[in-house]
C-alpha cells in the first residue's frame, strides 16, 4: 500500500462524513440554499488567497526544476485565472468582487489557513503535501461522486461538480499525490505517524469547513 493510500484509510471516516454532509448533498441535488452556498463562495475566496502561498512555498522548496515549475504554474493559475473565474462565479449569487475582497475570514476558515500557511512554511516538502492533498484530493473525489449521481437542474450547482469531477481537476490532484509517494519514499516511522496527524488534521478542518458554511460563523 503507497503511503497516500494509508493516508486515505485514515481519514476515511472524515471523508465519507463530508460526502453525507448536508451542505455537500445539497450541492448534489441542488436543494440547498443559494444564501447558504453564498457563504462558501465568500469563504472560499479567502481560503483561496492563503491556498497560493500555499504553491508559493511549494514552488521554493522544490527539489527538482519539473516539480518547481509545476507548482509555480499552479501559483499563476490559482492568483491570475482561478481568482477571477471565481469573482465571475460570485457575481451569480450577487456578490460583487468588492464584498469578496473585504469579506472577513470567519474562525474556522483562520485557523484552517494558517495551520497550512505554517505547515508549509515551517515544514519540508512532504509536510506541505500532506497538508494541501486533503483539499486538492478531496474536492476531486466529491465532485467524482456527485457527477455519478447527475446533475441539479439549477446550473451555480451543477457547474460546481463538474469543474471538481473534471479530467483537468483530477489529474492535478493524482499529481500532487504521486509527488508526496516520492518526496516521502523511504521515510521512518515516526516521520509517517507525523505525515498521517498533518494529512488528518486538513481532513478535519475540510470537514469543519461544510459546517462553518452550513452553519454559519462569526468573531
Amino acid at each position: 500500500m503507497t503511503l497516500t493510500s494509508s493516508l486515505l484509510e485514515a481519514a476515511r471516516p472524515i471523508w465519507d462524513a463530508q460526502l453525507d454532509h448536508p451542505f455537500v448533498r445539497g450541492i448534489g441535488d441542488g436543494s440547498l440554499d443559494p444564501d447558504v452556498f453564498a457563504r462558501w463562495v465568500v469563504q472560499d475566496y479567502g481560503y483561496l488567497k492563503e491556498f497560493a502561498r500555499i504553491f508559493a512555498w511549494a514552488t521554493a522548496k522544490a527539489e527538482d526544476l519539473e516539480s518547481m515549475g509545476w507548482y509555480a504554474r499552479v501559483l499563476d493559475m490559482t492568483l491570475n485565472t482561478e481568482m477571477e473565474l471565481h469573482r465571475k462565479y460570485a457575481t451569480r449569487f450577487g456578490i460583487s468582487a468588492q464584498e469578496l475582497e473585504s469579506a472577513v475570514m470567519w474562525p474556522t476558515n483562520r485557523a484552517y489557513t494558517d495551520f497550512l500557511v505554517r505547515t508549509a512554511a515551517d515544514g519540508d516538502m512532504a509536510d506541505l503535501l500532506a497538508a494541501l492533498l486533503p483539499c486538492a484530493w478531496g474536492y476531486m473525489v466529491i465532485g467524482q461522486a456527485l457527477v455519478q449521481e447527475g446533475t441539479p437542474a439549477d446550473s451555480r450547482y451543477s457547474d460546481w461538480i463538474e469543474q471538481y469531477a473534471s479530467q483537468e481537476f483530477a489529474a492535478a490532484g493524482e499529481w500532487l499525490r504521486d509527488e508526496l509517494d516520492r518526496v516521502a519514499a523511504g521515510v521512518t516511522p515516526r516521520k509517517e505517524a507525523r505525515l498521517r496527524e498533518i494529512f488528518l488534521l486538513s481532513s478535519r478542518y475540510e470537514l469543519r469547513f461544510w459546517d462553518m458554511c452550513w452553519e454559519g460563523e462569526s468573531w
